[in-house]
């Protein structure tokens, strides 16, 4: 498992944890289709992270 600001900064999708504190806040970011607005959301394997046109999904080691 993985959280969600964590994810963001290891696929790129945000430059450092301030960014993704910054647009998790402001509902920037779905979470397999639904707004994520909890920085700390555990992400599984399978779930899909959608921000600023790009979706990727969370796979395992």
């Amino acid at each position: 498992m993985i959280r969600l600001g964590q994810f963001l900064k290891l696929a790129n999708l945000v430059e450092d944890g301030a960014q993704a504190r910054e647009v998790i806040q402001h509902g920037l970011v779905k979470v397999n289709g639904q707004v994520e607005e909890a920085r700390g959301k555990q992400l599984h394997p399978g779930d899909t992270v959608s921000f600023n046109g790009v979706s990727v999904q969370v796979a395992r080691d």
